[in-house]
């Protein structure tokens, strides 16, 4: 468990229709869907593979207001961090729940307003420190207003590390953050136009543009790309047909 500590474990997403939202990532992931049945709820979970990625959660007056991706990372206690996070100028808009024989979650907001989850699971946490595979996220990025503030907040509750920087010009500087050495994404400030404070989870697909055009079928929005990012990588930006945002991401050939 502890090993895991800062690891990302888990992504729902919250939508304003589940069937729909389903039909629409199907098409441009390898996922598929199974019901998982927990007393009075019904929580479809996102499979890549047999393996169990994220879920979908109806959208609710309580659940942000829009349509949205929300990240869990995972701690080895949720009820020590969330307390931690509050001291360091975070917010708790979930307070610690536990769900039986799964674990512990909380979701809370940094300093800046950007929401994420916490998850203390009961056994072996989902999730892996290897090469993501198509269909798993590979990679989380923080559109922040303060991206050394908001690492500083994130370093102190998960130990992740800056690993490098990347000097993009007029629109600042790109923290690429990890844990052991490997990375895990990116922080960078806000531009003008950019939507406030969040969290983009990058999905791995094998062809960016590809997937793009089935996503755009499918009543996507494309918000930036596709284009080639520094490292070779190719990635595109979009909205899903609910008003997600969501972005995808293929890694140069020989990765």
């Amino acid at each position: 468990m502890f090993a895991a500590h800062g690891r990302f474990v888990w992504h729902d997403l919250v939508t304003s229709d589940v069937a729909a939202a389903q039909s629409f990532y199907t098409t441009i992931t390898p996922w598929t869907t199974q019901l998982w049945e927990a007393g009075d709820v019904d929580y479809p979970m996102w499979l890549n593979g047999e393996q169990p990625i994220g879920g979908l959660v109806p959208l609710s007056s309580d659940s942000g207001g829009r349509p949205h991706w929300l990240t869990y990372v995972c701690v080895y206690d949720v009820d020590a961090c969330a307390r931690q996070a509050e001291k360091l100028g975070g917010t708790i808009r979930t307070r610690p729940r536990e769900v039986k024989d799964v674990g512990c979650y909380a979701v809370l907001a940094d300093p800046m307003g950007a929401v994420f989850g916490l998850f203390e699971p009961d056994q072996q946490p989902p999730g892996h420190d290897d090469q993501p595979p198509i269909g798993d996220f590979s990679w989380h990025e923080l559109i922040t207003t303060d991206h050394g503030k908001a690492f500083a907040f994130y370093n102190e509750i998960f130990k992740w590390e800056t690993l490098r920087e990347h000097d993009m010009g007029a629109m600042g500087t790109y923290r690429i953050y990890g844990r052991n050495g490997r990375e895990l994404g990116g922080m960078m400030n806000r531009s003008e136009g950019m939507p406030q404070p969040n969290w983009l989870p990058y999905i791995r697909v094998a062809n960016v543009d590809a997937r793009t055009e089935d996503a755009k079928r499918g009543g996507a929005t494309v918000l930036v790309g596709p284009m080639e990012v520094p490292d070779g990588d190719r990635i595109v930006q979009c909205t899903d047909p609910q008003g997600a945002t969501f972005a995808l991401h293929t890694h140069k050939a020989g990765q």
